[in-house]
């Protein structure tokens, strides 16, 4: 299911030491050890914060010997940016209702004042 899929890329994205995981292999393939340089933890914390990304459909690592490189699955991002333009479209749509609305309110509240001032255009 969407929803799940999304949920689970969302909470795999919740983390920042991940997202900057994802951020760096954004720019190309890197092992675990290239992955694991820049953190202060254990290789195998940086192990869990991969299983949780692949986990999520985020990276991947084809199967075979050490060291395999790890590679982002850009694919996901389409699901998110779907999610989210629908979303945002959403949102503009309820604004563009509510500007309507408070324009409308803005012309009568005018209007009513204009004729209580005695001034009807």
């Amino acid at each position: 299911m969407v929803a799940d899929a999304l949920s689970q890329i969302f909470a795999a994205l919740a983390d920042p030491t991940r997202r900057d995981m994802v951020a760096r292999l954004a720019v190309g393939d890197a092992t675990v050890n290239q992955l694991a340089e820049p953190y202060e933890m254990s290789l195998q914390a940086v192990y869990k914060h991969l299983r949780v990304l692949e986990g999520a459909g985020v990276v991947s690592r084809p199967p075979g010997p050490q060291p395999r490189s790890v590679r982002l699955e850009t694919e996901v991002f389409d699901l998110m940016d779907t999610w989210i333009e629908r979303a945002r479209r959403q949102a503009e749509e309820r604004y563009r209702r509510l500007d309507a609305v408070l324009s409308a309110m803005n012309e009568t509240t005018t209007t009513e004042t204009d004729e209580q001032n005695g001034s009807v255009a």
